[in-house]
C-alpha cells in the first residue's frame, strides 16, 4: 500500500496535473459544457413526445392533431441536430479566451470553417429504386453528433492559426478614435482570411483523396475506433478507474476524464436518441447518461450508499456529523464533503473501495442492460444532479427498471463500502474515545 501511495504521489499525480492543465483539453471540456443547456432543453421536448403513459398519444392527437409529435420534436432537431455547430463555436471561444484573443471573432470564424469542410451534396437511394439521387443541402447528420470530432478539430485549428498570425502582428490596426467593435472587426480581417484560406485549401486537398472530405477521414481514422473503445465496458471501466485515481490524489477526476470522453459519449447518446425516436432498438449501453446516472449516484465513487452508512451506522460522532452534512448534497450527486471530509484523498483504507466500488457498479449496470433486465438510456439528457430514482426513470425513457437499477446500485454500493467503512469508523471512534480520556 505504501508503494502504491508513493506511486500516486510521485508518478501519477504530476502527469495527471499536467493533463488537467492542458489548455486544449480544458477548452474542449468547457466548450461542450456550453452546449449542455441546449441539449437538456431538447431532451425535455423529447420526453414530452414519448411519455410512457397509456393513451397519451391518442389524447395528444385528439387535441393537437396527428402532427402533434413531429411539431413537438422541432426543438429536439434544433438542439441535437446542430450540436457540432455549437461545439465548433464553444470550443473555439473557450480556447481563444485562454490565449486572451478575441473569442467572439474566433468562434464565428470557427463555425464558418466547420461549414467550409462540410459537404453540401447528399446522395441517397429511395427504397425500392435502382437510381441514386444527389441533392444540394446541408446534411443534418454531419452538423449533429457525427460532426463533433470535426468541429473540435476545426475549432482548435482555427484558434491556433488565428493566434499564429496575431502573434506576428499581421493585423489591421485602426486609429484610437474608432469604436472598439469596429476596431475588433478589422483586427480579425487578416487572421480570419488566413484561417479560411488554410481550411479552404485543406478541403480542396481532401477532395482528391479517397476520403473526399474531412468528415469521412475523421470518422474512419478517429471517430469509429474511439466510439468502439468509449462505448465498451472495458472503456467505461478504464475511464472510471482513472477518474477515481485522480480523485484520491486530490484532482477532480471527472473534470479531466469526462472532458476527454464527452465527445465520444455524447455521440453515442445521440445515436440512442435517433433510434428511440424512430422506434428502433437502442444500440448503445455506455454513454454520458449511463455514466452520469448509474455510476455517479451520490457523486464520483457512487457514494450515496456510503453517505447513508455515515448517518445510520457511525459510532464516531465526527463521521455521523459528516454524514448529516453530506446526505443532502449527495441526493443531488455532489459529494465533495465526503471526498475531502472523510477523506477519500490519500486515505489508504477508504481509497480501495472508492476505486473498486464504481467498477462493480458500472459492470453490474452494463450487464443488467445487456441482458435486457433494464432498459438502455434513451438518448434523453437528464441533468447529472437529478436525484436517484427520478434520474434513472427519465434517462431510460420513462422505464421503471431504470429507477430500480439506481436504487439497487445504492444498496450494492453501501454493502461494498461497509467493511471499509466499519474499519475507518472504529478507528475514528477509538481516537475520539482516547481524546475524551485525555481531556478527563
Amino acid at each position: 500500500m505504501n508503494q502504491f501511495m508513493r506511486f500516486l504521489e510521485e508518478k501519477f499525480m504530476p502527469i495527471a496535473a499536467k493533463v488537467g492543465e492542458q489548455r486544449h483539453l480544458q477548452a474542449i471540456r468547457d466548450g461542450i459544457i456550453m452546449t449542455v443547456p441546449l441539449v437538456m432543453i431538447g431532451s425535455l421536448f423529447l420526453i414530452l413526445g414519448f411519455l410512457p403513459i397509456k393513451g397519451y398519444e391518442s389524447f395528444m392527437a385528439n387535441i393537437f392533431g396527428d402532427s402533434w409529435q413531429s411539431n413537438l420534436l422541432y426543438p429536439v432537431g434544433v438542439t441535437f441536430d446542430l450540436l457540432a455547430i455549437f461545439i465548433a463555436f464553444g470550443v473555439a471561444y473557450r480556447l481563444a479566451e485562454r490565449y486572451q484573443l478575441d473569442p467572439l471573432s474566433i468562434a464565428i470564424i470557427s463555425v464558418a470553417c466547420f461549414m467550409l469542410v462540410t459537404p453540401y451534396k447528399i446522395s441517397f437511394t429511395p427504397e425500392g429504386a435502382d437510381k441514386t439521387y444527389e441533392v444540394t443541402g446541408i446534411p443534418l447528420a454531419l452538423t449533429g453528433s457525427k460532426g463533433m470530432f470535426v468541429a473540435i478539430i476545426i475549432a482548435i485549428l482555427t484558434t491556433e492559426i488565428y493566434r499564429f498570425v496575431v502573434k506576428r502582428n499581421i493585423v489591421i490596426k485602426m486609429p484610437d478614435g474608432v469604436p472598439p467593435s469596429v476596431a475588433k472587426s478589422f483586427a480579425a480581417l487578416l487572421p480570419g482570411f488566413a484561417v479560411i484560406l488554410t481550411v479552404w485549401l485543406l478541403r480542396l486537398l481532401l477532395q482528391v483523396t479517397p476520403f473526399e472530405n474531412m468528415h469521412n477521414i475523421v470518422s474512419t481514422l478517429l471517430g469509429k475506433p474511439l466510439s468502439l473503445l468509449g462505448g465498451s465496458l472495458a472503456g467505461a471501466i478504464i475511464a472510471v478507474m482513472v477518474a477515481q485515481m485522480l480523485w484520491v490524489t486530490g484532482i477532480h477526476g471527472q473534470a479531466i476524464v469526462w472532458g476527454i470522453m464527452s465527445p465520444i459519449w455524447l455521440a453515442l447518446v445521440d445515436e440512442n436518441r435517433i433510434a428511440f425516436t424512430s422506434g428502433k432498438e437502442i444500440p448503445n449501453i455506455v454513454n454520458v447518461q449511463f455514466m452520469d446516472i448509474f455510476y455517479s449516484i451520490g457523486g464520483s465513487g457512487t457514494t450515496l450508499g456510503l453517505a447513508l452508512l455515515l448517518v445510520l451506522k457511525s459510532r464516531s460522532q465526527q463521521l455521523k456529523q459528516l454524514g448529516r452534512l453530506a446526505i443532502a448534497p449527495g441526493l443531488f450527486n455532489i459529494n465533495e464533503p465526503i471526498i475531502f471530509g472523510l477523506p477519500m484523498v490519500m486515505n489508504p483504507i477508504m481509497m480501495i473501495p472508492f476505486i473498486l466500488v464504481p467498477v462493480v457498479i458500472v459492470s453490474v449496470s452494463y450487464f443488467a442492460m445487456d441482458l435486457g433486465l433494464v432498459a438502455k438510456t434513451a438518448g434523453v439528457m437528464v441533468p447529472w444532479t437529478t436525484p436517484v430514482g427520478i434520474g434513472g426513470f427519465l434517462a431510460t425513457g420513462g422505464k421503471i427498471s431504470g429507477a430500480i437499477l439506481q436504487l439497487f446500485n445504492v444498496a450494492l454500493s453501501a454493502a461494498l463500502y461497509y467493511p471499509f467503512f466499519r474499519i475507518w469508523d472504529n478507528q475514528k471512534y477509538k481516537e475520539e474515545h482516547q481524546m475524551k480520556k485525555e481531556v478527563s
